[in-house]
């Protein structure tokens, strides 16, 4: 399999991910501003949800530019990457309709553990690949980035029985730690020559 195919997949399920989430979203109980009042919440976890998967699809964007080539390791990481992923539509509704309650918080925090660790696996997975000299292994070095998004979840999902409030406010900051493109890969690509293009 080439790499433009499993990206225009992965593309595909992103684009449908969001589609369900906002078709969900559905205003009532009149006509004034004040309706908005009980959509508030739905929106909100919608707008998270959609940076999320936003996040999702830049940096995977990223990450298959330096596969040279897809293995069965990798079709099998990225598909359970997708899986995860296709999880945060009803966790993101869930969420909105209990107006951030405790165990939609720690549910949606769980789901957003496993999309970060299916990632981490599928990088795990491109450099597998590449057996000797990896662009990606040296571009990602320590990937603090991603050691720490996993611990913020973790410290989210735990806090949200304490504070649904703080939970929330944990995932929104990984939100900002992931809102620049991963400018690792990029230098890597420039300085590795690697054409940045579908194959």
């Amino acid at each position: 399999m080439k790499r433009n195919r499993l990206e225009a997949f992965s593309d595909g399920v992103i684009a449908i991910l969001i589609t369900i989430m906002v078709l969900e979203l559905s205003v009532s109980g009149g006509s004034g501003f004040g309706a908005l009042r009980h959509v508030l919440p739905g929106l909100l976890s919608y707008v998270l949800s959609f940076v999320y998967l936003g996040i999702y699809w830049n940096n995977h964007h990223h990450l298959l530019h330096l596969c040279k080539r897809v293995t069965g390791g990798i079709l099998w990481a990225n598909l359970h990457l997708l899986f995860w992923l296709s999880l945060i539509p009803a966790s993101t509704g869930w969420l909105g309709e209990s107006r951030f309650a405790a165990g939609p918080a720690a549910v949606y925090g769980a789901i957003l553990l496993m999309s970060s660790l299916a990632y981490l696996l599928l990088q795990r997975a491109i450099v597998a690949s590449q057996e000797n000299e990896s662009i990606l292994k040296s571009a990602l070095g320590s990937d603090w980035k991603g050691k720490l998004s996993v611990l913020l979840y973790v410290a989210g999902i735990g806090a949200s029985f304490w504070s649904n409030w703080v939970a929330v406010g944990l995932y929104v900051l990984v939100t900002f730690l992931w809102l620049v493109p991963d400018r690792r890969v990029e230098v890597a690509l420039m300085e590795g020559d690697v054409p940045f293009g579908g194959q």
